[in-house]
């Protein structure tokens, strides 16, 4: 088991390290010496450009007590000073340096001066740009508001680039290195600390960072892989412990393939339309089969084990896609029998669900959730 444990945990490195492309990037520092961002791996990063002399400048004390909460937990506050916006950041890095600490006692690292937009732009901004571009401002924020009107009489169509609109934009990347959410200097510190916190966890940072994965590697997943996410599965609660499930995990790719077979006859066009297709359980090069009782009853807690599996392969490098469209193809085309009969289900099981599982090929963006669903009774 300590072989295993080491092996996962070798793999989960190699995956972590080829997706961190912010660690290329080398910035200079206040006396400017060049820094590699990589001396950051493994820390929660807000990347922040800042002025002195702007309306939002006191957000330095926001920052700085953000900073005195969870630098220990791991948090970095990365501050670059610009001066494009307003010319609201004067003065040599020392300079601001000194009024930083003077007025508002910053212990964060503070970098040399720079440009995030136009043709001289910090290449690190042109990258953290291209993950996360502009998402709007709150216009039933007031601030946010008269940041929209000031910018759309300069350039009615601002919010359709991704630049950065003004002093005290924010980026916060995971401790893997990916860039999770950007902020606009009108967004509640509030919310970004939430996320902070979040991305600190390791258990919330994996429920975040967990997509449904739709393109795979031709690299079937290891049995011992296979056999770790399944067994945080079944150790998922289920009432009074009845563990109403059934699963199966197939790692056969020929059983795979003849079945894809089937279906590539019964849905020729939709599958030549997909330039992309391999296999019917969106390509994926292992699937976990799970079965709940014909007369019902265990759906809740199949789905709490899924869920498990899902986390667990996530936190392990995989992808996961939860299934129900090949299920119901299997259970009405009498072609399909031979794979339900190798799966071997008992006569009093259905299949409920199937999950695809393998390496992904893509890192899907996060879609946004609607936060006006959930209500606090108090």
């Amino acid at each position: 088991m300590r072989k295993l444990i080491f092996s996962l945990m070798a793999m989960v490195c190699v995956l972590t390290t080829s997706a961190q492309g912010i660690y290329d990037f080398n910035v200079k520092d206040d006396a400017g010496k060049d820094v590699s961002l990589k001396a950051y791996k493994g820390k929660v990063l807000l990347i922040v450009n800042t002025a002195t002399r702007c309306g939002f400048t006191p957000q330095y004390k926001e920052l700085e007590a953000l900073y005195e909460k969870y630098g220990s937990a791991g948090l970095v506050i990365l501050d670059f000073p610009c001066n494009q916006f307003g010319q609201q950041a004067p003065g040599t890095i020392q300079e601001i340096h000194q009024f930083c600490t003077a007025n508002f006692d910053i212990h964060f690292p503070q970098f040399d001066k720079i440009d995030v937009n136009g043709p001289d732009e910090s290449p690190l901004y042109t990258y953290l740009k291209a993950q996360k571009g502009f998402g709007g401002f709150d216009l039933n924020d007031q601030r946010g508001k008269m940041m929209d009107g000031m910018l759309r009489k300069q350039d009615p169509d601002y919010d359709k680039k991704s630049d950065i609109k003004w002093n005290f934009t924010k980026f916060l990347v995971s401790r893997d290195g990916r860039v999770v959410k950007r902020y606009e200097p009108t967004d509640q510190m509030s919310d970004l600390e939430t996320d902070v916190y979040m991305e600190l966890n390791p258990v919330l940072s994996n429920i975040m960072a967990r997509r449904s994965v739709r393109k795979y590697l031709d690299k079937p997943v290891e049995h011992e892989m296979l056999e770790v996410v399944v067994r945080a599965g079944i150790n998922a609660p289920s009432g009074m412990n009845r563990q109403p499930w059934v699963v199966r995990v197939v790692e056969d790719q020929k059983l795979i393939a003849d079945v894809t077979e089937v279906y590539k006859q019964e849905n020729a066009e939709m599958v030549k339309r997909d330039k992309d297709f391999k296999n019917m359980f969106r390509n994926a090069p292992n699937l976990i089969c799970v079965c709940t009782p014909v007369n019902g009853g265990g759906e809740l807690d199949a789905g709490l084990l899924g869920e498990n599996m899902m986390l667990a392969a996530q936190s392990m490098g995989l992808g996961t896609c939860c299934l129900g469209g090949p299920v119901r193809f299997l259970l009405s085309n009498e072609k399909c029998k031979f794979f339900l009969d190798r799966l071997d289900i008992p006569a009093d099981y259905k299949l409920n669900y199937i999950i695809a599982v393998g390496y992904p090929d893509e890192q899907p963006a996060a879609k946004p959730r609607d936060a006006s669903k959930v209500k606090y009774v108090k």
